[in-house]
């Protein structure tokens, strides 16, 4: 698998493929959406906007945009999506850039190897696009978890760069669950869906980070609560 998703054709056609499921689910599932109109008031605004997703459901991430922020006037940058270097975040790469959505690559640096993997790069380029005001879309679990616990970085980039962070929550019923190690989601056409969008969320220079992210963490978890309840699940 490794060796062919070194294959830049594989690449192409996987991307082409996620692309094709991706635009299929945001179009065909039922969505439930709240916090819609919250959203598109903090569009407006002149600070930068960190949408912060799980991981799980990077697949459902772009339907935000397909459904509601594409329709909204335009940032001074595209809105954008923070992927790492791997071999399968190239082909998201390639996905999101058929839905017209810029990718930022990178990840965080491997301790143990002490190697960085674009982070320190990718960072810049994200800092930079939000302090012009745009839009950076960011799993705040990944790339490598625990799932579902906000990690420091998007408390740490909204520090430096005064953007709002947006909790971002979706869900569905039925899915399906891969056995990795953030239970990747896989929905399914013509189910339902909910969207939940919490209230932007700043952090001032001067805040605790580390209360800072446990206070994120805290809104995440009820958005990704109240999107479950919606979609008709307990977890």
């Amino acid at each position: 698998m490794k060796s062919l998703l070194r294959n830049p054709v594989v690449v192409s056609i996987l991307g082409a493929l996620i692309w094709a499921y991706m635009v299929l689910c945001a179009r065909t599932i039922r969505w439930t959406v709240e916090g819609d109109d919250a959203f598109r008031e903090a569009w407006k605004r002149d600070y930068g906007l960190i949408v912060a997703a799980w991981h799980s459901r990077v697949l459902l991430l772009p339907t935000i945009w397909s459904r509601i922020a594409r329709k909204l006037p335009e940032k001074p940058h595209p809105t954008a999506m923070l992927i790492s270097l791997s071999r399968d975040g190239e082909a998201v790469a390639r996905a999101i850039t058929h839905l017209g959505l810029d990718s930022v690559r990178g990840s965080s640096t491997h301790k143990r190897k002490r190697k960085d993997k674009g982070g320190t790069a990718a960072i810049a380029e994200t800092s930079r696009r939000l302090r012009a005001g745009s839009v950076v879309c960011i799993t705040p679990d990944g790339p490598r978890g625990p799932a579902e616990q906000v990690q420091q970085g998007p408390v740490i980039l909204a520090q430096r760069t005064g953007a709002a962070i947006v909790p971002y929550a979706l869900h569905c019923k039925p899915v399906w669950r891969l056995d990795t190690w953030d239970r990747f989601m896989i929905p399914l056409p013509f189910t339902k869906g909910a969207m939940v969008i919490g209230e932007p969320f700043f952090v001032e220079k001067t805040d605790d980070t580390e209360q800072a992210r446990q206070a994120l963490d805290d809104r995440m978890q009820a958005v990704h609560q109240r999107a479950s309840a919606l979609a008709g699940q307990s977890g």
